[in-house]
């Protein structure tokens, strides 16, 4: 069946007021950085779901929204996420890794010792539904007699509901990083997702630790990013 339709309207601001509110948004992410050393001291978990909130609003494929976001703020899952991203980062700068990929994190001063997967108060899983099986108006009888339906561009749609979350992160005052271990299967071991969620993100959150520094890099400008036709 159809969705029901309803009237949709956004404020249609003067331009300058348009240009203000880009530009202050611009300037304000432009502020966000990666980081890799945090504070222990805990954060509200009450905005971290906020900002969940904020990244589960994001457009999704046939509106399927196939993600699920773990908070885990449990020491000893932080501790067995550590020890696992390690093996495996462990093995990427050892084998993994061609010399061209070293050479380009060199100068990022990244290593395989993952110590923020700990000290960060609070990480945020986030995984992809490769499939759905909740029972829905779409499912259909699976071969292990499970109700399932697909998902379409659940990549993308993830994607995006990662931007939004990380944006949103950062505009409440909250610091973050963009960890991909590869590969990531283990934390649907560690965390105990069911099959069809595929670990796509790994953000550790909290506060900027007292000593925390990043790497002096520069921004493309506008015009090396931005084409008009």
């Amino acid at each position: 069946m159809p969705y029901p339709f309803r009237p949709y309207s956004i404020p249609r601001r003067a331009e300058d007021e348009m240009r203000a509110r880009a530009a202050a948004f611009a300037d304000e992410l432009a502020s966000r950085r990666s980081v890799r050393a945090f504070r222990a001291d805990p954060i509200p978990l009450d905005v971290l779901d906020a900002c969940i909130l904020a990244a589960s609003r994001a457009p999704s494929g046939a509106n399927r929204q196939p993600w699920t976001f773990v908070v885990v703020t449990d020491a000893a899952a932080k501790r067995a996420i550590r020890l696992a991203a390690e093996e495996e980062e462990r093995k990427s700068y050892a084998e993994r890794m061609d010399d061209e990929w070293l050479a380009a994190l060199e100068p990022l001063g990244t290593n395989w010792e993952k110590p923020f997967l700990e000290t960060a108060p609070a990480l945020v899983v986030v995984f992809r539904h490769a499939y759905g099986c909740e029972p829905g108006p779409w499912s259909v009888s699976s071969s292990k007699g499970e109700r399932t339906y697909q998902n379409y561009y659940s990549q993308e749609s993830v994607g995006i509901a990662c931007g939004f979350l990380i944006a949103a992160l950062h505009h409440a005052g909250l610091a973050t990083l963009t960890h991909t271990p590869s590969p990531m299967s283990f934390l649907a071991r560690v965390l105990q997702r069911p099959e069809n969620e595929k670990a796509f993100l790994l953000l550790p959150v909290g506060y900027p630790a007292e000593d925390c520094t990043v790497p002096a890099i520069e921004r493309k400008p506008l015009d090396a990013v931005r084409v008009r036709v």
